[in-house]
């Protein structure tokens, strides 16, 4: 009886043990999910004020934050050229905003490696809250003080959604690192 226990002890390990992750899964998660995020404020209708926050740079943000050294620098130029195709801005504001946010980031990851959440907070706090004000800049509007106040409410349910974006990226990694594949 001890034999039968312990070769269906050892089945139900090898199950668990004989899987690697998914190496296509890896790669792509990321991608996609910051390309999903900046494609998903285009299905909703315009306002009369942007309240919506920029998505696919909040989420770009978020995986920057959370994985430091899984999206390269230069991740910010064709990431941000598909925002710009859906965000309604000139194109090219987003490839240049992005880009110099990953060297934003990646400065601040070489000065201060050890942060935790409400450090990481800040700083993509300040990431979006330059991003948004520099969007409206870059895009050619006239700067009136009506104008800067009308962005407000954009920016603060941006810094207000980090934190749910951030755990959905927490659990995208998850998936994203899930052993799947058999090895063997």
């Amino acid at each position: 009886m001890a034999r039968l226990s312990q070769m269906s002890r050892a089945r139900s390990m090898s199950r668990q043990i004989n899987r690697e992750q998914s190496p296509w899964r890896a790669l792509t998660v990321p991608y996609a999910s910051i390309m999903l995020a900046s494609f998903l404020p285009a299905v909703f209708l315009a306002t009369v004020m942007p309240i919506f926050p920029p998505l696919g740079f909040v989420m770009l943000v978020a995986w920057r934050v959370m994985r430091p050294g899984l999206l390269p620098l230069w991740v910010g130029v064709p990431l941000g050229a598909f925002d710009d195709l859906f965000s309604g801005q000139p194109f090219g504001s987003a490839i240049l905003l992005w880009s110099l946010t990953m060297i934003a980031l990646e400065i601040i990851e070489s000065r201060i490696p050890w942060r935790g959440f409400w450090q990481d907070w800040f700083a993509a706090s300040l990431a979006i809250i330059v991003y948004v004000l520099s969007a409206i800049v870059v895009s050619g509007a006239d700067l009136t003080p009506f104008l800067m106040f009308a962005a407000v409410p954009q920016i603060l349910f941006s810094v207000l959604f980090y934190p749910v974006l951030a755990r959905m990226v927490a659990r995208l990694d998850r998936f994203r690192l899930a052993r799947s594949r058999r090895v063997g």
